[in-house]
């Protein structure tokens, strides 16, 4: 990469990360204190939800949540993320999932803290598990919206699409988010084909897509997205570890761009794999050839597609326009 893209540059870029998992942003000493830290091998989707399902059912206080929050704030400021929509699924979470309003205020206090420092913006994405029966789904979206707590600005879908997406199980409770005025996101094309895809956007009516990337296979579906201007928000270094693409040479994240999908870019987990946002745009601009051009309107799209309020979307955005006029 030349000094145009120096990484003080990306790191610089005004941007917004639209898929965090607070699971993937538990730092070992928030978990297991000064006992050694076990670095697990993870190399498949069941593996990773397994390992979630190990560290959330560690946390048990207040201020273990607290802390996992202060530190997403203090990773986004570092990579010039001016928002994050924060996913969460009270199901990997035992000691919490039945207290989904302390759960939120002990996140809540933390992130509006940095926030009025100057820090991100962060709204919490609730997210059902794909393992959820319909009504499970609809309970969990029923005390959502019963908390109105104005940290929740979304309601996500995510796990393992193998074996099928069963998508109908999970319409009613997506329209009842989108009557009271829930955003919507779902994870598809990730562990499931195209028709993942086209289910989450046509049968759950999600504004924006978690991964995504599979639709490649189905060139109408890539085309109807890009009509619908349906926002991809892709994770191209879990993508790789996780054995969905062989490495970022292969990913279709630029067949999908230069088809005219919007996409962003977002690490997923990244305290389990080892990266931070800076880099995954380094990375991404290396394999692609991308100059500054490209990496802007990623982080528009990023912005643009983020569940942030329309005039805080409408300042980041000409934050961004002024940092690229320079």
């Amino acid at each position: 990469m030349g000094v145009e893209l120096d990484r003080d540059w990306i790191a610089a870029l005004p941007k917004a990360e639209v898929h965090l998992h607070l699971e993937g942003c538990i730092p070992g000493h928030v978990v297991f204190g000064s006992e050694p830290v076990p670095d697990p091998e993870i190399d498949n989707l069941a593996d990773l939800l397994a390992h979630l399902d190990t560290l959330c059912g560690r946390i048990e206080r207040a201020d273990q949540l607290g802390e996992i929050a202060r530190l997403v704030g203090q990773r986004a400021s570092a990579a010039g993320a001016l928002h994050v929509d924060l996913i969460v699924n009270p199901s990997h979470w035992p000691h919490w999932r039945d207290r989904l309003g302390a759960m939120v205020d002990a996140l809540d206090g933390p992130l509006a803290e940095a926030e009025q420092d100057g820090g991100p913006t962060v709204g919490l994405c609730v997210s059902i598990s794909r393992t959820h029966r319909a009504g499970q789904a609809e309970e969990l979206v029923d005390r959502v919206l019963e908390l109105a707590h104005p940290r929740i600005v979304g309601l996500s879908i995510d796990g393992n699409e193998a074996g099928g997406s069963h998508n109908e199980r999970f319409v009613k409770a997506f329209d009842h988010a989108r009557a009271a005025g829930l955003r919507r996101c779902a994870h598809a094309g990730e562990s499931s084909g195209p028709e993942g895809v086209r289910e989450a956007v046509e049968m759950l009516g999600a504004e924006r897509i978690d991964h995504g990337i599979r639709c490649i296979g189905d060139p109408g579906l890539v085309a109807d997205l890009a009509r619908r201007g349906v926002p991809l928000d892709v994770c191209p270094t879990s993508n790789v570890v996780l054995g969905i693409v062989d490495d970022l040479a292969s990913h279709p994240l630029e067949a999908l761009r230069l088809a005219g999908v919007p996409v962003s870019l977002n690490t997923d987990d990244p305290l389990l794999y080892g990266i931070e946002l800076v880099g995954e745009y380094e990375r991404t601009a290396a394999a692609f050839g991308w100059g500054r051009a490209e990496l802007g309107g990623v982080a528009r799209t990023s912005i643009e597609s983020c569940f942030a309020s329309p005039d805080r979307r409408a300042a980041l955005v000409s934050e961004l326009d002024r940092f690229l006029a320079r």
